[in-house]
């Protein structure tokens, strides 16, 4: 696990292999609103040395999902998620996510999630997620 250069107060959640396999993700806050760090490697990058968009929009559904989840004993699954790419992140900068709850109901979240680098903005997304019991 990647635990270099991430700041205090950031926890992991275990046991998700996609996530740690791609990140590792970290996290500071849930719902309503969540705070994620991702601490960009050469592992994260595409062949033109910047991150590349699918690693950028699987961290973005990570940051979406606690947006929406009110506890660690929930769970989620991504109905519908649409991402807008607006900048570039390289290798060794601190991406950090900010996600807000803006609707929910029993079933389902409506959340919206900004990704940043100091006060670069790298991407800007919202999605539908379905809520699951764990």
């Amino acid at each position: 696990m990647q635990w270099t250069s991430i700041p205090e107060g950031y926890k992991h959640w275990a046991g998700d292999p996609a996530e740690d396999n791609i990140g590792p993700f970290f996290y500071k806050s849930m719902a309503p609103k969540s705070e994620t760090a991702l601490r960009l490697q050469e592992k994260h990058c595409n062949m033109f040395g910047i991150i590349h968009g699918g690693v950028l929009m699987a961290f973005v559904d990570y940051t979406l999902c606690l947006a929406g989840l009110e506890s660690t004993e929930e769970g989620c699954v991504t109905v519908t998620c649409d991402n807008q790419f607006i900048g570039s992140a390289k290798a060794g900068e601190l991406l950090t996510g900010h996600g807000e709850l803006i609707h929910r109901t029993r079933k389902l979240a409506f959340v919206r999630a900004t990704l940043t680098v100091e006060d670069r903005t790298v991407l800007c997304a919202t999605a539908t997620l379905k809520m699951l019991a764990k």
